[in-house]
């Protein structure tokens, strides 16, 4: 009788904690993502072109992951309940503010604005992750995080797009802040706030931890190879809104449904979770990777078939997903009394490859859906030599 009650105490704190994290993750992080579905109309209102419109998204990338190597530190030195608390009333006001952007020049200035807000959130979710999370259930959290992530890439495309369509682009800027501000007084009821860490250094010290990672060449591999990985995911889902496979070219359905093809490779991969982990994480980055490459270079020769498309790209996406709960897990366990800083160089590499993958589609258009993906293929080939040294370590240990 008294044994039934006490497991939901055990495992609710947690499951609450990862469906916040994950549904903020995807609220925040989409946020970059939103444009690509918007390029056209925000194009025409601004009067420039789509490629132009680009610069947005890749403004924003670049100054959420220089925001990381802010809030990765601060994370480590306050805590993490209070940057995240902070940095989603910022974010709030930022993403509104975008709404009333009169031109392409001030859209790319509160973009930055936008992405150095929103940037509190990723290496201090991690780094609570690490910290709160108990070590049995850590795996699965991290997974439903990073999927919780990636799926923003596939979701808020797939809800801007219609709300755009029924609103105009600006009120998807505008619903996006009234949910991150949503967001705030569960923070601050489910998040248990992280004891301040008493050192003599202060937080130069936590700062200071940045540097020394950079020092260990595996793990600055490892950064690349992730850099290489969302470059690619990025630009795979680029080309598909502005190069466009033959078979769904200038179809908003079409390609609205190509791109929700996607997503149930982001819930399977979290029910995944506990048969992946029985494999190490530096052999699931690089078998991950592989994946990604091979249906990439076969998403190169299907462009005339929706379907097959439809599939590679799901597998694509289930490998991107699988790669990065591996990677956040090789590098808190590579650094584990840094691992907000560890992290915020990880989420700085992850989104500077994102940040590059609209502008390496955009340079690459003249070749077309198939030639754009065949190189993206080749750049993942790349991602998997980076990766092997990890690999090496894990079978030398």
């Amino acid at each position: 009788m008294t044994s039934a009650p006490e497991e939901p105490p055990a495992w609710a704190p947690a499951a609450a904690t990862i469906a916040l994290l994950t549904t903020l993750g995807v609220l925040v992080v989409g946020q970059m993502y939103t444009v690509l579905a918007m390029l056209r109309p925000m194009a025409d209102s601004w009067a420039t072109t789509s490629g132009q419109v680009t610069w947005t998204a890749t403004a924003f990338g670049f100054a959420y992951a220089t925001g990381f190597l802010v809030a990765g530190p601060l994370a480590d030195r306050y805590g993490s309940r209070a940057v995240i608390s902070v940095g989603l009333v910022a974010a709030t006001i930022a993403t509104a503010a975008v709404s009333a952007a009169p031109h392409l020049a001030w859209g790319i200035a509160l973009r930055v604005v936008q992405g150095l807000t929103a940037a509190t959130f990723t290496p201090a979710a991690f780094a609570y992750v690490a910290h709160h999370i108990a070590p049995r259930r850590r795996g699965i959290a991290l997974t439903c995080v990073t999927s919780g992530m990636l799926a923003a890439a596939v979701l808020m495309q797939i809800g801007a797009q219609a709300v755009e369509a029924a609103l105009g682009w600006r009120a998807v800027f505008l619903l996006s802040a009234g949910l991150i501000a949503l967001g705030v007084l569960p923070v601050r009821r489910i998040l248990h706030r992280t004891p301040r860490r008493q050192t003599s250094g202060g937080l130069l010290q936590a700062f200071a931890a940045m540097p020394r990672l950079l020092r260990r060449p595996r793990l600055v591999a490892l950064y690349a190879s992730t850099m290489t990985l969302m470059a690619a995911f990025i630009a795979v889902y680029t080309a598909v809104a502005i190069a466009g496979p033959p078979g769904i070219a200038g179809r908003s359905a079409a390609i609205m449904t190509l791109r929700a093809s996607a997503l149930p490779a982001m819930v399977a991969i979290p029910l995944l979770a506990s048969v992946l982990q029985r494999f190490p994480a530096p052999l699931r980055i690089v078998l991950a990777i592989a994946v990604a490459a091979v249906t990439v270079a076969a998403g190169s020769l299907l462009g005339g078939h929706t379907l097959l498309l439809a599939l590679a790209l799901l597998l694509f996406v289930a490998a991107v997903a699988a790669a990065a709960p591996a990677v956040v897990e090789t590098v808190n366990a590579t650094a584990p009394h840094a691992c907000g800083a560890a992290v915020a160089l990880y989420a700085c590499s992850m989104f500077i490859g994102a940040s590059l993958g609209p502008q390496l589609a955009g340079a690459l258009t003249a070749q077309g859906f198939g030639g754009i993906l065949r190189i993206v293929a080749a750049a993942l080939l790349l991602g998997i030599v980076l990766a092997l040294p990890t690999l090496r370590r894990q079978r030398s240990e």
